[in-house]
């Protein structure tokens, strides 16, 4: 089969024929017909993110495809179905704290990185082996509307996030970070989960008006001035009351102290979800009052991915209606231009906003 492999950090993807995954038991091959292009894959490929990725490698995270063959544990799953390839693979030796690694793209620990051996490349390739357990029926789409579907990738992250967080509707939710690529995500499935008002936090006013157009009054923009304590009381007084969940999702370039300016406007007793990437790129790490956090009985919920049936749950708000897949605007390449690909999606990676390639 045709592939895009990734030989080593710095150089360019080189497409070239290899040899198509053999089904094992406990697996399922996809015919992969849409991939997205994360905004940051540059960033990966370059070395600048330093993830843990084991090379030569055929990148790409999940995707959307049909069910090529099947192993004898499938019972309900048929060949030719149409499926998202959920990429967070986990250990199966270990019900409690499984071992993780995001397929094709980067590991947890030691333990991901052993797992990475097996199921290391992705879906920037015509053929991908997946997990039994991480391919999610879609029911009956068409070839031009997987594209569209690959919108799951990118939002399953914060759903992941307001999952951990218990968001329940009529809350009021902050995102930090919204008017980011994964930020302005949160901000729609936020809002597809019943958040009666999302607080949008921001310095692009261009792109905060242009979420007050998608959503309405729901979404309360605040622009940012720099000011720790000022920006604090801004965010506060733009929310009709008390702000119950706080979501961060900002990149490792941020300063901790945005991050903390937007966390600490949350109410006694409230939620904050970390998923963003402050100190992941050397630097100082996030710091917060003790005292503060003890005496208004703060939960922090560190959160990396979802858990294993959030797909199917988002493919469920999608179904309905709750949750639009159509807000994205989608740029499509072939497996021969895959370097092309990815500079566009690092070009290109405002909101609502998506590269895809289609083996």
């Amino acid at each position: 089969m045709k592939a895009a492999v990734l030989k080593s950090l710095g150089t360019p993807l080189v497409i070239e024929d290899v040899s198509a995954p053999v089904l094992g038991t406990g697996e399922v091959i996809a015919d992969v017909v849409a991939t997205r292009v994360l905004p940051y894959l540059n960033e990966v490929f370059s070395g600048a993110r330093n993830y843990a990725l084991d090379l030569p490698v055929i990148p790409g995270p999940g995707g959307i495809g049909r069910v090529r063959a099947i192993g004898p544990d499938a019972t309900k799953l048929a060949v030719g179905d149409w499926v998202f390839c959920d990429p967070t693979v986990r250990s199966r030796d270990d019900a409690i704290s499984p071992d993780i690694t995001l397929q094709a793209l980067s590991a947890r620990d030691e333990g991901g990185m052993k797992l990475q051996k097996h199921f290391r490349h992705g879906s920037f390739a015509e053929q991908m082996r997946v997990p039994t357990e991480n391919v999610k029926r879609l029911g009956e789409i068409t070839s031009v509307e997987a594209a569209q579907w690959c919108a799951l990738g990118t939002m399953l992250v914060p759903y992941g996030g307001f999952l951990a967080a218990d968001l329940k509707p009529g809350e009021t939710v902050l995102v930090s970070g919204a008017t980011g690529n994964f930020g302005s995500a949160a901000v729609a499935v936020a809002l597809a989960m019943g958040a009666a008002c999302v607080v949008a936090p921001g310095r692009n006013e261009k792109i905060l008006a242009d979420l007050v157009r998608r959503f309405g009054a729901r979404v309360r923009p605040v622009k940012l001035s720099g000011n720790e304590s000022d920006d604090r009381e801004t965010m506060k007084r733009a929310a009709p009351g008390p702000i119950d969940c706080v979501f961060d999702i900002m990149p490792p370039s941020v300063s901790p102290a945005v991050v903390r300016t937007a966390i600490m406007t949350v109410r006694p007793n409230g939620r904050v979800v970390l998923m963003g990437g402050v100190g992941m790129a050397g630097g100082p790490g996030l710091e917060l009052p003790y005292p503060w956090l003890m005496r208004n009985c703060i939960t922090i919920h560190g959160v990396w991915m979802y858990p294993p049936d959030a797909a199917v749950r988002l493919i469920a708000l999608a179904r309905s209606g709750l949750l639009r897949l159509d807000e994205y605007e989608v740029t499509a390449f072939d497996l021969d231009h895959a370097n092309e690909a990815v500079a566009h999606a690092a070009a290109h990676a405002g909101p609502f906003k998506m590269t895809v390639i289609r083996p």
